[in-house]
């Protein structure tokens, strides 16, 4: 990426005076996200004057794309190359940009069996607090000593600053994909993915959701028809697989589509991380599982400690992931040691707290 492009300069521009002036900016794309952690503050700083694709070598499954890059735009270019970001990145609307699904480093239906984000980011540029530019990693895959800062900045929600150019690995789309579904309940479907997941079997995604389990299988055409046989359960055509799973991963489902309806009306929507053999959570509202077991969604109306006090309980963690009120925090509270190394690090990039102020935790 050249300093000199006018559409860089703007957003250095921006920041230099943010800084000079101690103003806050909120860093946003399409704004597709901004429902998720705490509330956005700050004056609005437009990532979307940087976009386009700055290189892609199929060959070598390596794609660089600068920050307001649309998302969508991004996966029909790999599409048309017969690749794909194999982490499903959810969109939440038209706008998404490549910088924001980094920054927010949510994953889709197959983030159990494939990686997250940040599994798939080899190098990063950055504009920190200070309007400098900064490079970390590059279009291979290797390890580094310290941080592995452009990995780190998945999930970041913007607090470390601008991600203006990311470079992704990307793999192959999967030469043969199949749906099948069963009737169980909770503990029976919690159980039988624990058990599937010990075997050699190309499942790439699974929920549940009020008594039934859906499960697709992907991979080579061997592997997924020698699984169907050994599976058994009912096989969904793909006219009705393909929308079930891309309403799962964008939220425009049915039991998302409810969740929402029930936030209007004061509840909230959590997700809690846990052990996927975590057997099921005794919690009142409605749940999915997804992850085979390792992501619980539950929309609920009950208090932010009791959902906390469980997943803990668990060995895992709750984010309040939409609702109204946060006052209790979108994210799980830090313990000592962790918050101290979040802190040190926003000082790190961001000395005078210019970008996304609160947004991970509050003061922060």
């Amino acid at each position: 990426m050249t300093i000199n492009d006018p559409a860089l300069q703007v957003l250095i521009d921006r920041v230099q005076s943010a800084q000079s002036a101690n103003a806050q900016l909120c860093i946003r794309g399409g704004g597709t996200k901004d429902f998720y952690g705490e509330v956005p503050q700050g004056d609005v700083l437009d990532t979307r004057v940087l976009e386009g694709i700055s290189s892609y070598e199929p060959t070598e499954l390596v794609i660089t794309a600068r920050c307001g890059t649309g998302l969508a735009e991004l996966e029909a270019t790999l599409a048309e190359q017969g690749q794909c970001l194999p982490f499903e990145p959810p969109h939440f609307g038209a706008g998404a940009t490549v910088g924001g699904m980094v920054a927010a480093g949510l994953s889709g239906p197959p983030r159990a069996a494939v990686g997250s984000v940040r599994d798939y980011v080899l190098g990063a540029t950055l504009l920190n607090g200070r309007g400098e530019v900064l490079t970390f990693g590059g279009q291979v895959m290797k390890n580094v000593a310290g941080y592995d800062v452009s990995r780190l900045l998945a999930g970041s929600m913007g607090t470390l600053g601008v991600i203006l150019e990311v470079s992704l690995k990307v793999l192959p789309t999967a030469s043969a994909t199949a749906t099948l579904r069963f009737s169980m309940d909770e503990a029976q479907a919690i159980a039988q993915l624990n058990e599937w997941g010990g075997q050699a079997l190309p499942i790439n995604a699974s929920a549940w959701w009020d008594g039934t389990l859906v499960v697709r299988l992907r991979g080579a055409l061997a592997a997924v028809q020698a699984a169907i046989t050994k599976l058994g359960g009912e096989l969904i055509e793909p006219q009705h697989a393909t929308p079930f799973w891309a309403g799962l991963r964008h939220q425009h489902d049915e039991f998302f589509t409810k969740a929402a309806a029930a936030v209007e009306g004061g509840a909230r929507l959590w997700r809690l991380s846990v052990p996927p053999t975590t057997p099921p959570l005794a919690l009142p509202g409605e749940q999915l599982v997804e992850w085979g077991g390792a992501q619980r969604w539950l929309c609920s109306a009950a208090p932010a400690s009791v959902m906390r006090d469980a997943a803990a309980r668990a060995g895992g963690h709750a984010t309040l992931f939409r609702g109204k009120d946060k006052s209790a925090g979108a994210f799980a509270p830090l313990k000592a040691p962790l918050d101290r190394i979040h802190r040190e690090l926003k000082k790190s990039f961001d000395p005078n707290g210019v970008f996304n102020p609160g947004r991970l935790y509050p003061g922060l």
